[in-house]
């Protein structure tokens, strides 16, 4: 069962207190550790313009890089501590969409699901989601980049603030399992046609909602150390059980495990 995983890889740094760390990101790179461990069958499609990315992730040789102009910069910032829930966050926000011609000669021959990973609305386009959704195989899609928007300069950079756009309700149903946080789920309201959503809500756990709602409680943890891609790495853990035939509940408490491990660590899982 081949797995396409496609998104952006980036250029972060994470500032913890007073501590500053330079690393690779972005969803695509952090999923990939999981999937490379709990199903290895997958391949990775990602958009940037630096190749030297590409060396960080677990196996090069399922990296396809689709080369453009710029790469994705995040700066994320948790100014407490002891309290990692909290994030101040700024981007170049990178107009670099991933199009159908970008992914016509280069996905396998047989493709079992789609992971979708934008990090801002610009990454894919509708007429992307579309020539996807021709293959005619499961779409699990990470939310989040699609609510991003500038909003304040800061030195070049822009802080974040979320918001719908016309299109956004037409562009989720073309998912069978989408993921968000609680606050974006706020934002988009309660008119979603989608089979499967996974929401997160950090240390207060995650509900799942499919034919009924199912909560996930979050494994604690006493040595928080960093939680950036703590989300993706969820998002990674419960795809790779879905698929498997793990119910809803195994697979949420499966992914919350997993992500507990991630944040113990600065990096990847």
């Amino acid at each position: 069962m081949t797995l396409v995983v496609i998104g952006p890889v980036t250029n972060d740094l994470v500032i913890i207190g007073e501590e500053k760390s330079n690393m690779v990101g972005g969803a695509t790179y952090f999923q990939s550790f999981v999937f490379e461990e709990f199903f290895n069958d997958y391949m990775a499609f990602v958009n940037c313009c630096d190749e030297s990315l590409i060396g960080d992730f677990p196996d090069i040789s399922k990296v396809h890089l689709i080369k453009k102009d710029n790469t994705h910069y995040f700066i994320n910032e948790y100014p407490f501590e002891d309290n990692l829930d909290i994030r101040n966050q700024l981007s170049n926000f990178a107009q670099i969409p991933i199009l159908p011609n970008d992914l016509e000669d280069i996905l396998p021959e047989k493709i079992d699901a789609f992971v979708l990973n934008p990090l801002n609305r610009f990454d894919f386009p509708s007429e992307t989601i579309e020539y996807l959704k021709g293959f005619h195989v499961p779409i699990f899609l990470s939310v989040q980049g699609f609510l991003r928007v500038p909003d304040v300069e800061v030195n070049g950079n822009y802080t974040i603030k979320l918001d719908v756009f016309d299109d956004l309700n037409n562009i989720l149903s073309n998912a069978d399992l989408i993921f968000l946080d609680e606050s974006e789920k706020n934002i988009i309201g309660d008119n979603i046609d989608v089979d499967e959503i996974v929401i997160t809500n950090g240390s207060n756990g995650s509900r799942i909602i499919g034919e009924d709602e199912i909560r996930i409680k979050a494994v604690k943890c006493e040595n928080l150390v960093d939680t950036t891609g703590c989300g993706d790495t969820y998002m990674a853990a419960y795809i790779s059980q879905r698929l498997k035939s793990k119910s809803i509940m195994q697979s949420g408490d499966f992914a919350s495990r997993i992500a507990s491990e991630k944040i113990k660590k600065i990096g990847h899982y």
